[in-house]
């Protein structure tokens, strides 16, 4: 079982970023203000690094008393910048399988897609920075060891990096019940980038309005939808078939 490393304390949390530690997340005490803070904040937002403002009940979760109102979440992985990975991906002569989550944030269900992600043979996973999942240890756990396998990529926006994808020449397909095209009548071969929305309100409009192509999964019962994991793995072996038998 992995379990969650910390770093506390504001000098620790600075010198970390200082010295260019693969961080996920830090948390600071709401109204906590001072020149050290105000050095944290400017150097996680040059390293794309999440800062949440929390009471401080939050940060005694992690270790009592001794934060000094400053925690930073170690990542599991190292994260891959998007625009590093697309080309390699073209100059090794494949083409890219890129799994995006618009809003994702249950943990499991994140695990779930990226095991699944990794089976089909998709080249990454690419999370946003703000109001998304992150590459924490029980989402490690929940992929069964899948998410040290496949690259991340962590991003500002999801609809930015659908945007370069898109410019890239990949296939933009969203999952949607309401599509007139059906997962298996569509053409997911190819260059494509799969975007699963969020559990509750599903793929933003701001993305929807980007996609290539939307897609339906047939359902003849009457809860009207399917868990993100599930219609991931749907999607994305569809296309393995389809690649396979092409």
């Amino acid at each position: 079982m992995i379990k969650e490393k910390i770093i506390f304390g504001i000098h620790s949390v600075q010198e970390a970023l200082e010295a260019g530690q693969e961080i996920d997340k830090i948390y600071l005490r709401r109204a906590l203000v001072s020149e050290e803070i105000r050095a944290i904040k400017r150097l996680a937002r040059e390293q794309r690094i999440p800062v949440l403002e929390v009471p401080a009940e939050r940060l005694n979760r992690f270790t009592r008393g001794a934060h000094q109102g400053c925690v930073a979440i170690i990542a599991q992985v190292s994260y891959t910048p998007l625009e590093m990975l697309v080309p390699q991906i073209f100059e090794r002569g494949e083409d890219p399988l890129i799994v995006l989550l618009n809003g994702v944030t249950d943990t499991r269900n994140f695990g779930a897609i990226a095991r699944s992600a990794e089976c089909a043979g998709a080249h990454a996973l690419v999370i946003a920075e703000r109001g998304s999942v992150s590459v924490s240890a029980d989402a490690v756990n929940a992929s069964a060891g899948a998410l040290m396998r496949i690259p991340v990529c962590r991003v500002p926006s999801i609809s930015g990096a659908v945007g370069y994808l898109a410019e890239c020449g990949l296939q933009i397909v969203v999952a949607n019940e309401k599509a007139e095209n059906t997962y298996y009548t569509a053409d997911l071969t190819g260059p494509l980038a799969l975007v699963m929305g969020s559990e509750h309100e599903g793929v933003s409009p701001q993305v929807a309005r980007l996609a290539t192509l939307s897609v339906a999964i047939p359902q003849v019962g009457e809860i009207g939808s399917l868990n993100v994991s599930v219609a991931a793995g749907i999607l994305l072996f569809e296309s393995l078939r389809q690649k396979q038998t092409k």
